[in-house]
């Protein structure tokens, strides 16, 4: 069970519930998360006429989904967003640990890692509360003419051969070509659709999180404190309070004995931290958000009904120890974004779209384990958890015509780098694929006229060195993998084709 209690809510970005949306599109997306928005974004770039609606009347207003992972900021590069998201956060501090009053320690909270030419965004997650991550890709939807409709609450869904209707309570609806279910572990589309869900329970304690205001703990660290070991609900457990970078609140985070009730209240956070620090209970001046949930792992028996996919954590739902929900879920979206644009617009077979569940699944269910393992403290916070390795090797979608392939093989992300005097991501940022050439001599690169279905949608970019490559040609999906792999233009044609580029 998960109960919100929110004060103060943030008003920026907000829409007024109950205002005209339109009723026949191409895609709807069920859900104004991290999820729904970056969908949306994707697809308003490629001209996909899609409406993201969300049962609140505004964005979610808490810090919960903290953590931006290297490869979700390669993801918000390509999106537009990055230097916003950059500009709003910042690094992880060090965790720094209380005992009876005192420092006694400092904890890494990840392994150090540095960034590369390859890797630019490597050395470290970024601190970007949900709600400020929430209000920069609301922001970038509407620059890109996108829409979200508050207060509408999704009720009933029925499909056809054609195209999906949304019933919601307050009697309008929607007629879409494609849903998306983005509507959280508790999807309302996903129950409607009688889709179970997998899981187990990570830990059974209750765990309390919220956004407050707090004097007499410097922002510049972690701070943890342990488990005193004393009789009382509010002493048996541990309490990390956490600056958010680029706000003035702290995310506290408590734990509590399984079956403890949990009180969300400003004076219940008091208690708490009276009993389990060295603060006094009128430090905590404020409390802007508050919620209590108890750790699952769960994953859905599949990720597509028909004409509508479940995206994000009505897909999955993690421990948020390891911050890799919210990355999981905007990289679902990413993967699910072009192959819609391609089978909407760009002429692709329907087809296509069963290689959502066939890459996702797999990957969620990776992610699912390490968060698992992260948070009984059986996994560090390394490699990993960035999710730069991550790839998709064993897709459908995927051809290594290469009889040696080098460091980097087909379904493996791209690198970043500079190949003939160009950046690579600068080249790779757009709705396109992109054919990258690396020490393959001129008269063997396919010629462009001869392939004319590759000539307005691939950007060809070529240059003789690129260690992070080797050698070859590699066209690069729009989602930044490399789906086809060869010596020569050889087979290249016949790609293109099946992909229905």
């Amino acid at each position: 069970m998960r109960t919100d209690m929110r004060t103060n809510m943030r008003t920026d970005m907000r829409s007024e519930p109950g205002t005209d949306m339109r009723t026949d599109v191409d895609v709807l997306i069920v859900g104004a998360g991290p999820t729904g928005l970056a969908l949306g974004i994707d697809l308003a770039r490629r001209g996909v006429d899609a409406l993201v609606v969300e049962r609140a009347d505004g964005l979610f207003p808490g810090s919960r989904g903290k953590g931006i992972q290297p490869r979700t900021m390669e993801v918000f590069d390509d999106l537009g967003v990055l230097d916003a998201i950059r500009a709003a956060g910042g690094g992880y501090p060090v965790g720094m640990i209380w005992q009876d009053g005192k420092r006694v320690g400092e904890h890494q909270m990840f392994d150090p890692a540095e960034a590369t030419a390859d890797s630019p965004y490597a050395a470290e997650p970024l601190m970007v509360p949900q709600w400020r991550t929430q209000e920069i890709l609301s922001a970038r939807l509407t620059e890109l003419g996108g829409q979200v409709a508050f207060g509408r609450e999704a009720v009933e869904l029925t499909q056809d051969e054609d195209g999906v209707t949304v019933r919601f309570a307050a009697g309008e609806s929607v007629r879409a070509r494609y849903v998306v279910a983005a509507d959280g572990g508790r999807s309302a589309l996903r129950r409607a659709l009688g889709i179970g869900m997998t899981g187990e329970t990570v830990d059974p304690n209750p765990i309390l999180v919220a956004d407050v205001r707090i004097t007499g703990l410097d922002r510049d660290n972690w701070h943890i404190f342990p488990p005193r070991g004393e009789d009382g609900a509010e002493d048996d457990g541990f309490l990390s309070v956490c600056p958010l970078a680029g706000t003035e609140d702290f995310q506290f985070v408590a734990q509590f004995p399984e079956g403890a009730a949990v009180d969300l209240s400003l004076e219940g956070i008091r208690k708490v931290v009276a009993a389990r620090s060295h603060l006094a209970p009128e430090d905590v001046t404020e409390v802007r958000w508050a919620s209590d949930f108890r750790p699952r792992a769960a994953l859905a028996d599949r990720f597509r009904d028909g004409r509508v996919f479940l995206a994000g954590d009505a897909a999955h739902v993690h421990s948020p120890a390891g911050g890799q929900g919210l990355n999981t879920s905007v990289q679902d979206a990413y993967n699910l974004g072009w192959k819609l644009g391609a089978v909407l617009r760009g002429g692709a077979g329907a087809a296509l779209l069963d290689t959502y569940e066939a890459e996702r699944r797999p990957i969620a269910a990776d992610m699912l384990g390490l968060s698992t393992g992260v948070h009984r403290g059986e996994v560090r916070r390394g490699e990993a958890t960035r999710q730069l390795a991550l790839g998709y090797r064993e897709s459908t979608l995927t051809q290594e015509t290469r009889a040696t392939p080098g460091p980097l093989r087909a379904g493996d992300r791209a690198p970043d780098g500079t190949l003939g005097g160009v950046r690579l991501f600068d080249t790779f940022r757009g709705p396109h694929w992109t054919l990258v050439a690396v020490g393959v001599e001129l008269p063997e690169l396919p010629e462009l006229p001869e392939l004319p279905e590759l000539s307005e949608s691939v950007s060809v970019v070529r240059g003789e060195v690129q260690e992070s490559y080797g050698t070859g040609l590699f066209l690069v999906r729009p989602d930044g993998y490399v789906g086809w792999a060869g010596e020569t233009s050889g087979g290249l044609r016949e790609y293109v084709g099946r992909v229905g580029l």
